[in-house]
């Protein structure tokens, strides 16, 4: 029994020890005042300190006059950290502390800030961080002005389709100057970009684009097109180049721009395809016309408008041949189904009814004409 005691005895010994050798070894201490950004007595903002030995972290308030005290820290690198957030303040200092003397920490911000600004490097940071500024205010002025004449100028469009043949001139020259503004300001727009602007840079490229398109300017727009998608691949950026380069007439690369968008974003198939197919269409090359407008119709095969171009690319392809008296209409494979389908998917829209007289002049076609070739026709006598 008095062994026992012994060990037990022992044991508690040996741990006060350990405890009076501790608290001995953190009796350091820090004195602080915060000053704020106006060089006034910075009252309740939490200050850390972080001994830098063993990572723990003391947290205290400054009083009403801005003074902070931190006791029983160990001898040691202490780190002393203020966050604000009203107003912005992230800032650490290191301080030492030793058991025989008190470590006074005084932290005016109206000083720090002073001397950031003065710092050669801060200085030049902040000459570049005013000019990214201007430049976007720039970039935002002329944006809105080129898409503002854009806009206006598809407008004009609109009203261009339904003039009367007198007032079209007016208009047509009032869409072009709109997009010449256009493209002036989208051009100025894309200039103020800069390098870590991407997104930005990459709609404006777009945009300037469609004004090019606009004035004519179909290899240009192609061009612009193709920046906007060496910044951002999307395939709406595709589609519109798809066009731009068919209306240039670089129909292979047109073919390839839509393959390549509709990998990316599979829904721009139909409508990237069918602007091919009218390119091609309104440029007589009906039998080119054919194959991208297939591929619409199969990307989209409630598209009226699809089927009805794809059965006049067919027709524009019919050839006849002579067989004795009889002229024969060869009409391809395709076509009648074509304009068929382009009845049944909106038999009340505003493609059925020419659609309707499509398929009566080809069914008509299918009898062939009598002819008479080489030979004279003969009365009777009477």
């Amino acid at each position: 029994m008095i062994k026992k005691i012994i060990a037990v005895t022992g044991a508690l010994s040996i741990a006060l020890v350990f405890c009076i050798i501790a608290s001995a070894q953190a009796i350091g201490r820090i004195d602080g005042e915060v000053l704020d950004l106006q060089g006034a007595p910075w009252a309740g903002v939490t200050v850390d300190i972080k001994n830098d030995g063993s990572g723990q972290v003391y947290h205290v308030k400054t009083d009403a006059k801005g003074k902070f005290t931190q006791i029983g820290l160990a001898s040691g690198t202490h780190t002393i950290t203020i966050k604000s957030e009203t107003p912005k303040v992230d800032y650490s200092i290191q301080t030492h502390v030793s058991s025989d003397e008190t470590a006074i920490v005084k932290i005016n911000f109206k000083e720090i800030a002073a001397k950031q600004a003065n710092n050669p490097a801060n200085v030049e940071a902040e000459k570049k961080r005013a000019e990214e500024e201007g430049k976007f205010q720039d970039l935002k002025v002329h944006f809105k002005a080129g898409m503002d004449a854009y806009n206006d100028s598809r407008a004009v469009r609109q009203q261009l389709a339904a003039a009367p043949a007198d007032q079209k001139p007016a208009l047509q020259e009032k869409m072009t100057a709109d997009c010449q503004t256009a493209e002036t300001e989208l051009t100025a727009a894309g200039a103020a970009t800069t390098a870590k602007d991407v997104g930005n840079h990459a709609t404006i490229m777009a945009n300037l684009g469609q004004a090019q398109e606009c004035l004519g300017k179909f290899a240009d727009a192609a061009e612009s097109s193709q920046k906007a998608i060496d910044l951002k691949p999307l395939g709406q950026f595709y589609s519109a180049m798809a066009t731009q380069l068919a209306k240039a007439g670089k129909f292979t690369e047109a073919n390839a721009a839509c393959d390549k968008g509709v990998t990316i974003d599979p829904t721009i198939a139909a409508p990237c395809w069918k602007n091919i197919g009218i390119v091609l269409s309104n440029s007589s090359k009906m039998k080119e016309a054919i194959e991208p407008l297939k591929k619409a119709s199969d990307a989209d095969p409630k598209d009226a408008q699809t089927w009805f171009l794809l059965g006049g690319a067919y027709a524009g392809t019919i050839d006849s041949k002579q067989e004795g008296d009889k002229l024969t209409y060869i009409i391809p494979p395709g076509t009648l189904e074509a304009y068929q389908k382009c009845i049944d998917v909106a038999p009340n829209g505003p493609y059925a009814p020419q659609a309707k007289s499509a398929l009566e002049g080809l069914t008509a076609l299918e009898g062939g004409d009598q002819t008479t070739i080489g030979k004279r026709s003969t009365k009777k006598k009477s």
